[in-house]
């Protein structure tokens, strides 16, 4: 009875942190991760600006683009040697965001924060391909985590701010407030938690906030779209599922790039990460819009109009860049690159589109914004917030309906040829070759929440007829605004927020078997 009671307690304690507290404190995290977002936005800019200065003063000068080249090698150095001494501050950040969410990793905080800092600028300044929004992401989860250290929470409070922060960071990094929660409710939770939604909403609003006092309040991109007639609406299918083969194709590529390079284990990380900064100026002397994330590729697409070759080279030239860079290990993220991606393929399919079928030149900033909401969607398989993303990204809700069936084809088509989402794949690799956790036993117990979809396997069954891990306890059900005390014969109903109470030594395994078994998720 004791044990019992005390049970109820924790539970009392943790349901009033994860809602009054948590969304009181939703916005300092998101005051947190926004600045901390802001500054690692001003830095890459600052890198950028400062690679454009560089490749300026070098063009026709061989002793300055030795001397460069010669700085490159040294800065593929230094960054190999902030990841060898921070592992988890490799590549994006959004897989170990999740990992830390499941309960499979636990880094140091500040040592990920200085690390990505130093090592993501680094990489811009370099031309390196890699985006920001993914070390934004992490950032933001990572000052969330250090704000939960310092006031000494609980892992279930914990994991709640460090969802914060990390949908915080998304929405400083693109000004996209819904699409950060709505991110890591699909993507990084796989579920619509309302207690985390409302949270998520207050640290996301602030975090964009923030972001728009230091950066303005204009959309990322200014593409002004046409309307596409009715009558060719047929082209929005074909268009969403040639991107859904193109974003199955990007994933596969991606990651045998990524173990390309994990192959090779006699080379020494300095080696293999001075590869693409070396490979960056070659490119710097040659074909500079592919450097970095790809904002003169952007710059390209809103002022002129590239032929049809100019397109397919650029493309393939930041793809395959895209994918050593990224392979190497360097700290950076996939995020803006494929947008940028997206962009070219959906201005290719447009120009084709185009010469075709008696269409305005007009409608090709409206296949641009087509094809990186579709790209996203094949990639990253979360479709709605690929849809809210790329509408705030643009500022133009009248586009919503045909980015909404181009992303619902790709992710379709993605789902048909067996693709994994990117961010589940690359998790999947960190944690084969991460350690076990030393958690010591009698750890706190952490509350997690499980919403119920229809199909679910444990829907209309009694609790009894439930095989449950034994470390667990179902410890509450909330059923359309009421809570009920869950017995033996409480028949688990579509839509019912299952509260489970999981001991922490075990978390990580425990709640994969749960999402398994409610989600039916590998």
């Amino acid at each position: 009875m004791n044990k019992y009671k005390k049970t109820l307690q924790q539970l009392e304690r943790a349901s009033f942190h994860r809602s009054a507290v948590l969304v009181i404190e939703g916005l300092l995290i998101g005051l947190l991760a926004g600045l901390t977002a802001v500054a690692y936005r001003y830095c890459l800019t600052y890198a950028e600006e400062g690679l454009s200065f560089i490749l300026h003063t070098i063009q026709g000068n061989p002793w300055k683009i030795s001397l460069w080249f010669l700085a490159l090698a040294a800065m593929g150095i230094i960054v190999a040697r902030i990841v060898k001494w921070e592992h988890m501050s490799s590549g994006s950040g959004i897989p170990q965001v999740s990992g830390e969410v499941k309960g499979y990793l636990d880094p140091v905080w500040w040592r990920v924060v200085v690390a990505k800092f130093t090592g993501g600028t680094l990489c811009i300044l370099g031309g390196l391909s890699l985006g920001r929004e993914g070390p934004s992401i992490q950032l933001g989860a990572m000052a969330a985590k250090g704000y939960s250290r310092m006031r000494n929470y609980n892992k279930t409070k914990e994991i709640g701010l460090l969802s914060c922060g990390a949908g915080a960071g998304l929405a400083a990094a693109f000004n996209a407030p819904l699409a950060g929660i709505l991110f890591v409710l699909e993507e990084i939770h796989h579920t619509f938690d309302r207690t985390m939604l409302v949270a998520g909403m207050v640290a996301t609003v602030t975090a964009d906030y923030i972001s728009k006092i230091f950066f303005s309040q204009s959309a990322i991109f200014s593409f002004r779209t046409s309307t596409l007639p009715l009558r060719y609406y047929w082209l929005l299918a074909i268009c969403g599922v040639l991107l859904g083969l193109a974003g199955a194709g990007y994933n596969r590529i991606m990651l045998n790039g990524q173990a390309l390079f994990h192959r090779f284990k006699n080379i020494p990380k300095e080696i293999q990460i001075a590869i693409p900064f070396l490979m960056a100026g070659i490119l710097g002397l040659t074909i500079p819009e592919v450097l970095a994330g790809g904002h003169r590729m952007i710059v390209l697409l809103e002022e002129g109009r590239p032929t049809l070759i100019t397109l397919v080279i650029l493309l393939t030239v930041k793809f395959v860049f895209s994918t050593i860079s990224f392979g190497s290990g360097a700290p950076g993220g996939i995020f803006f690159p494929l947008l940028i991606l997206g962009a070219y393929v959906g201005a290719i399919f447009g120009v084709l589109a185009m010469k075709v079928f008696p269409l305005s030149d007009d409608l090709l900033p409206q296949f641009i914004v087509l094809g990186m909401a579709g790209l996203f969607a094949g990639i990253v398989r979360a479709p709605i917030t690929g849809i809210v993303l790329i509408t705030e990204m643009t500022g133009n809700m009248h586009r919503m309906l045909d980015i909404a069936v181009v992303s619902i084809f790709a992710y379709i088509m993605a789902n048909i040829v067996g693709s994994k989402p990117i961010y589940t794949s690359l998790l999947d690799n960190i944690l084969h070759q991460q350690k076990e956790l030393n958690i010591e036993k009698g750890a706190e117990k952490v509350l997690v929440t499980y919403v119920i979809p229809f199909d679910s396997e444990i829907c209309n069954k009694k609790i009894c007829q439930i095989v449950w891990q034994k470390n667990t306890l179902v410890a509450s059900i909330e059923r359309d605004g009421h809570t009920i005390t869950p017995k033996g014969d409480t028949v688990i109903l579509p839509g019912d927020q299952l509260m489970v109470l999981i001991g922490r030594q075990y978390y990580a395994v425990d709640n994969a078997a749960y999402e398994k078994l409610i989600y039916g998720e590998e």
